[in-house]
């Protein structure tokens, strides 16, 4: 199982309310928060809201174990210089038929990480690719809004806070899973995303593979 904590959403949130005996609305919010430090201090483990290893042993939920050996980067494939919240790109997907935000993370224009899907959970984000891959996507990948056609194009857009929190989110996913490759979703579908060369960016920053 993941680590959940407040602002996280999906499945494994509604297993966790479930345990709680809480409405499962698959929304970690204020009540999810309180009622998750309440058991932990029932069970002498640090009160600090986050479902972790411990927490879930705790619960009686066994830790389930996906294969992954792909990280696959993304652009959200949206105009230069506009904000777009994960709730904002979960229902765009939603929209599309989705059951859930497709990436596991997704990194604003700020640096700023934001957990999406479950890393537990397979994504929807690359097809062929889904059940075996993390998906992170950076806001933008497109011009601006003024650009002609600007949907239809694609610009490398990343901020220097989103450059950095990037190269960190890849490294410590690689430490997460040994062996696992870099790739950019333009290797497997005939489309710019991410809107930049990423085994370029792979030489740039130092990661072999």
């Amino acid at each position: 199982m993941a680590t959940l904590k407040r602002g996280s959403r999906g499945a494994e949130v509604k297993t966790l309310q479930t345990r709680l005996n809480l409405m499962a609305d698959g929304i970690f919010g204020p009540l999810t928060e309180e009622a998750v430090k309440e058991f932990q201090k029932r069970k002498g483990l640090t009160a600090d809201g986050v479902v972790g290893a411990k927490t879930w042993t705790a619960l009686g939920v066994t830790r389930s174990v996906r294969r992954v050996d792909q990280i696959i980067l993304h652009c959200t494939a949206t105009p230069e210089g506009e904000d777009y919240t994960v709730e904002q790109i979960r229902q765009m997907h939603l929209s599309r038929g989705f059951s859930d935000v497709g990436y596991h993370f997704i990194i604003g224009r700020d640096g700023k990480v934001h957990a999406g899907r479950p890393e537990a959970i397979a994504g929807a984000h690359c097809t062929g690719h889904n059940t075996r891959s993390i998906g992170v996507s950076l806001v933008g990948g497109c011009p601006a809004r003024t650009v002609k056609d600007w949907n239809k194009k694609s610009k490398d857009t990343r901020t220097a806070a989103q450059r950095a929190a990037l190269e960190k989110l890849v490294k410590e996913l690689l430490g997460r899973y040994p062996g696992a490759t870099v790739h950019g979703h333009n290797e497997f579908a005939n489309k710019a995303c991410p809107s930049f060369n990423v085994k370029e960016w792979l030489t740039q920053v130092g990661i072999k593979q």
